[in-house]
């Protein structure tokens, strides 16, 4: 099967396609909106923000009442070894 892609500005025009598709035998498909999040820039740096959906309750259990930081666990845990 063969595909066009028509450009429009009006949705009047997108109305009339499909009208005009029923008697003519051909569909009109609308694109699906992406889930795609807006990518955020720091320092030229593209940072993608985090699936809410993952269940992180096990990671509770390892840091509660440790008393360690976000800056403690980072100069830990990536250190660069020479």
């Amino acid at each position: 099967m063969k595909e066009v892609t028509v450009k429009y500005k009006s949705n009047k025009t997108l109305e009339a396609l499909k009208d005009l598709g029923k008697y003519l035998g051909f569909s009109v498909s609308e694109p699906v909106p992406s889930k795609k999040k807006e990518e955020i820039y720091i320092n030229g740096v593209t940072v993608i923000p985090g699936d809410e959906t993952i269940d992180i309750s096990e990671l509770h259990e390892i840091f509660t009442g440790k008393g360690i930081n976000a800056a403690q666990l980072r100069s830990s845990g990536w250190q660069r070894k020479r």
